[in-house]
């Protein structure tokens, strides 16, 4: 076996770790063709209540895939940080204002389309790759070493952007969405960041090797692979409409 098998390789310092998970923003579903027409003003309103219908079942996954990691946590320390992540979408208290949580903000969201509440919530207008996208991102998180179901949440550190370019677009392309109704995209920003924090923490402390932090950009990659698929998903039934 040669040197230059990734089996003895040296593991890259923290810094060129962290580099290389940041890189795989190049395959974020930021760039999918999808995306690209939403945010640049091409989308019906019927594909931009496409989007937000099926997008809500990812929306409803998350507080289970978060459950699920902070279940395998040992370390009530490490809990004590991850229960953030379903309260921020699930909400507490009475679910008013700020304490509402992302699930509510996303249905406002829905409304603000032009989705009532029961449809919204009905999940009726999901479709199967969809279903079939987020159940195997739960699924993962349920069964994966929960250092690894980690990893996977660090999609978050390339979301603030699209988060900024639907809020900095819509306004003028979309002017028939009710304004309120993007309160879930500004919510997220400062949420993401923070979220970022302890996962990459995480991973940067625990895939010390050069196979395992292979292994960690497989799994985010693993992600991303979700995130595109579910629009690929989208965009197929957009045509279909």
């Amino acid at each position: 076996m040669t040197a230059n098998c990734i089996g003895t390789e040296a593991a890259w310092d923290r810094a060129e770790f962290e580099r290389q998970l940041r890189a795989k923003g190049a395959g974020y579903h930021i760039h999918h063709p999808f995306n690209v027409r939403m945010n640049s003003g091409q989308c019906t309103a019927d594909e931009i209540r496409c989007w937000v219908a099926n997008r809500f079942y990812y929306q409803v996954c998350i507080p289970r895939k978060d459950a699920a990691i902070m279940a395998n946590m040992p370390d009530r320390e490490h809990r004590r940080k991850w229960v953030d992540r379903i309260l921020d979408h699930d909400g507490c208290g009475d679910y008013q204002g700020s304490q509402a949580g992302g699930i509510e903000a996303w249905t406002r969201l829905g409304e603000a389309v032009g989705i009532d509440r029961e449809a919204l919530w009905s999940l009726r207008h999901v479709v199967p790759g969809v279903r079939f996208a987020c159940d195997a991102y739960v699924n993962f998180a349920t069964h994966a070493p929960w250092q690894e179901a980690v990893c996977s949440s660090l999609t978050e550190m390339f979301a603030p952007q699209i988060h900024q370019d639907r809020l900095a677009s819509w306004p003028t392309h979309y002017p028939w969405i009710e304004a309120d109704g993007l309160q879930y995209f500004r919510s997220r920003i400062p949420l993401a960041t923070r979220d970022v924090e302890h996962g990459l923490s995480v991973t940067l402390e625990h895939f010390a090797t050069r196979p395992a932090q292979q292994r960690a950009l497989d799994i985010l990659q693993f992600k991303l692979d979700v995130l595109w698929s579910m629009l690929d998903a989208i965009e197929k039934a957009c045509r279909h409409d």
